[in-house]
C-alpha cells in the first residue's frame, strides 16, 4: 500500500479501519502483548492483511489512571516498529502527545500524528505544520492519571463538541492545515459510559464540526458495562470484540471515516458489510457516498445526512435520560458546581504535563 492518507480521504463513503498496536505493558487491551518490536511489527503487517487502513503505535498507556513513561523509553518503543512498518509500505500513525516522540517517528516514516492530549503542546502543534503530516485532534480534559475526575458536564454532546471546535481553532491558529485535522470524541477519556453512548448516539453533532472523525469504541470498559449480566460484572476486555463489532457497523452506518480497532478483521468485515448494504448489491465498485442507509429507529435519514444511530433527535428541551445531562444518570459524576476550574480542553496539564519530552 501507498504510505500516505491522503488518498484515504477521498470521499468515497467507506469507513476507514485503523488497526492498534500498542507496544507497552500496561494498556488495558494488549499490554505486554507487542513489547518485543518483532511481535508487533508482524501483528501489524497482519492487521493490513486482515483490511486495516493504517496501523496506530503507541508506546505509552492512555488507559484511565495510567501514569506517564518518560519520552526516551516511549521513543525505545515506538521508533523501531514505526520504521519497520513504514519501510514495508504501511501506513502509520504515531499515538503520542510528546513533540519529540512525534518527530522522530515522523523521521522513521509516520505520516500521522496520534494526540490524545487534545493539542496541548504548541512545539507539537509547530512541528505537524512544518512537517505536514495529517493529525488527529482528540477531546480530552487531561492526563490519564486523573481523568475520571474530570467527567462531569451539563451536556456532553454540546460541551464536547464545542471543546473540539475551540480546540479546532488553535490547531489551525498554530499553522496546521485545516485539510490535515481529523477530529475524535475521545470515547472513555474524561466521560463516563453514559457519557460515550451519549456522544454516539449524536455523532452528527462532531460530524457538523466540518472535519473526518476517527472514532475508538474498540474493548473499552463501556461496553464491558453493558454486557454484564448479573453478578458476573462488566464483561472483560478480552470478550469485548462482538460488541465492539457491533459499534463498528453502526459508526460506518453513520458515515465517520475511520474506526480504531484491535481486532481488524471483523471490523473490516463489518465495513464491508454496510458498504454492500448501502449498495444495495450494485457491487464493490459502485459509489456509495450518497447512496440511503436506513437505521433502526430513523425516519429514513442517509449517510449524507449522517443519521444518528438510532436515535430521537434531540430538542433541547431539557435532559436526557443516561446522557450525564442535569437529569442526572446511573454513572454521572460530581455535581456541576464541582466542576474543575481549570480550563476545558488542557485541564490538569500543568499538573501532569501532557508535553513532558
Amino acid at each position: 500500500m501507498s504510505a500516505t492518507v491522503d488518498d484515504l480521504l477521498e470521499p468515497d463513503g467507506v469507513t476507514k479501519v485503523m488497526g492498534v498496536v500498542n507496544v507497552t505493558p500496561d494498556s488495558f487491551s494488549d499490554g505486554g502483548t507487542f513489547l518485543d518490536p518483532v511481535d508487533a511489527v508482524r501483528a501489524g503487517l497482519r492487521m493490513v492483511d486482515e483490511g486495516a487502513d493504517l496501523i496506530d503505535v503507541g508506546g505509552e498507556s492512555t488507559r484511565p489512571g495510567a501514569s506517564r513513561v518518560v519520552a526516551s523509553e516511549e521513543m525505545r518503543r515506538v521508533l523501531p516498529v514505526v520504521a519497520e512498518l513504514a519501510a514495508a509500505g504501511v501506513r502509520v500513525s504515531v499515538d503520542t502527545s510528546r513533540v519529540s516522540v512525534a518527530a522522530a517517528a515522523v523521521d522513521a516514516g509516520a505520516v500521522l500524528v496520534n494526540d490524545v492530549s487534545g493539542g496541548c503542546d504548541p512545539d507539537l502543534l509547530a512541528l505537524v505544520a512544518d512537517r505536514g503530516v495529517h493529525y488527529v485532534l482528540m477531546h480530552a480534559r487531561g492526563p490519564s492519571v486523573d481523568m475520571s475526575s474530570r467527567a462531569v458536564y451539563g451536556d456532553v454532546v454540546s460541551e464536547v463538541t464545542a471543546e473540539l471546535a475551540a480546540r479546532l481553532e488553535v490547531v489551525v491558529a498554530a499553522g496546521v492545515a485545516p485539510e490535515r485535522v481529523i477530529l475524535d470524541p475521545g470515547i472513555g477519556f474524561a466521560k463516563t459510559a453514559a457519557h460515550n453512548w451519549a456522544l454516539l448516539n449524536n455523532i452528527d453533532a462532531l460530524a457538523a464540526l466540518g472535519r473526518p472523525l476517527l472514532v475508538g469504541t474498540s474493548r473499552k470498559s463501556f461496553l464491558g458495562t453493558v454486557l454484564a449480566a448479573g453478578d458476573a460484572g462488566a464483561r472483560p476486555s478480552d470478550e469485548r470484540d462482538d460488541a465492539t463489532q457491533a459499534t463498528t457497523a453502526l459508526l460506518a452506518a453513520a458515515g465517520v471515516w475511520a474506526v480504531r480497532v484491535h481486532a481488524v478483521r471483523p471490523a473490516a468485515d463489518a465495513v464491508r458489510v454496510v458498504r454492500a448494504w448501502r449498495q444495495g448489491g450494485a457491487g464493490d465498485a459502485a459509489p456509495t457516498a450518497s447512496l440511503p442507509v436506513v437505521l433502526p429507529g430513523t425516519a429514513g435519514g442517509s449517510v449524507g445526512h449522517r443519521p444518528r444511530l438510532g436515535a430521537a433527535p434531540r430538542t433541547g428541551a431539557g435532559p436526557a435520560r443516561g446522557t450525564g445531562r442535569s437529569g442526572g444518570s446511573v454513572e454521572s459524576g460530581p455535581g456541576r458546581r464541582d466542576r474543575p476550574t481549570a480550563p476545558p480542553g488542557c485541564a490538569g496539564e500543568r499538573e501532569v504535563p501532557w508535553s513532558a519530552r
